[in-house]
């Protein structure tokens, strides 16, 4: 298969040298094995967006030189989509309606399937919640390593449908993966923590599960990192040339000096090796 790689950011603000990172490692990643890469704006939930902020995304990633090979998909086009699949889980009895709310879940936030077999008394339908079991779910990621985790033990069953009517995180990205044939997620370390969920909702909807490699977090001090909600490190007014210099190093890419933006792009899919990216998060403040 053409192996096709995704930047899929969320438009709650500007795009930052963290995102960017991410942006620069999955295409590389892609194109210079000759594949495809392409950008999905993950617009599901309104209350955490910022007005205008999906088209400077989407004209930051074109400064900088990065640009989908295919028309860009917004995900909350696709509501309809995500719903017919919750509801597939649902009719297969591998998800199931549930009337908690967080004030109901433990301390230990771990939901304990209250309403696994039928609403309890006083509770009407609110999320949908997918089933898990006791087995482990287990992969390889290209830079973390091999990484295991008991669902059972870490989230219990989990929201797919909001109680807002909308898609959940972890249902719509398996999804529109699986629609624009993602082969390979490239992303950042914080994320790792959702891969086990999303493998376990893409083998109960029998979709194909990509490969996974999570590069370190871009940190802002010694225990933040990066974020578009604490308005981090817009890149804005920076140079593309020495930007994109920066994101290589920091992915443990050794880039020639001043470079100009093109040469240094033919350089980067000419050398790109994702191992030589570290493992663990790194402290750019």
């Amino acid at each position: 298969m053409t192996p096709t790689g995704r930047f899929a950011p969320s438009p709650t603000g500007e795009l930052h040298f963290g995102s960017l990172v991410a942006a620069i490692a999955s295409c590389l990643d892609a194109r210079s094995r000759g594949g495809r890469w392409l950008v999905r704006v993950e617009d599901i939930d309104p209350p955490r967006e910022v007005a205008g902020s999906a088209d400077r995304i989407l004209a930051a990633l074109q400064r900088f030189g990065l640009r989908s090979d295919r028309p860009v998909v917004f995900q909350s086009q696709r509501r309809d989509v995500h719903r017919r699949m919750a509801e597939r889980l649902v009719d297969g009895r591998l998800a199931y309606w549930c009337g908690c709310s967080r004030r109901d879940l433990p301390a230990s936030g771990i939901y304990a399937g209250t309403c696994r077999e039928g609403l309890g008394p006083g509770k009407s339908p609110r999320s949908v919640r997918l089933r898990v079991d006791d087995r482990p779910v287990t992969f390889r990621d290209r830079i973390q390593g091999v990484v295991n985790e008991n669902l059972a033990e870490t989230c219990g069953d989990f929201v797919i449908w909001r109680a807002d009517d909308l898609p959940a995180y972890q249902l719509a990205v398996v999804v529109d993966d699986s629609f624009q044939g993602v082969t390979e997620v490239v992303r950042g370390q914080d994320l790792l923590s959702s891969t086990a969920r999303q493998i376990h909702v893409a083998r109960a909807l029998r979709m194909p599960v990509p490969s996974y490699a999570h590069h370190p977090v871009v940190m802002a001090s010694r225990d933040q990192k990066l974020s578009k909600r604490l308005a981090s490190d817009p890149i804005a007014m920076q140079t593309p040339s020495e930007t994109l210099a920066k994101a290589l190093r920091f992915l443990g890419q050794p880039c020639p000096d001043n470079l100009p933006l093109r040469p240094l792009w033919s350089w980067a899919l000419a050398n790109w090796q994702i191992d030589r990216v570290q493992a663990t998060p790194r402290f750019m403040g």
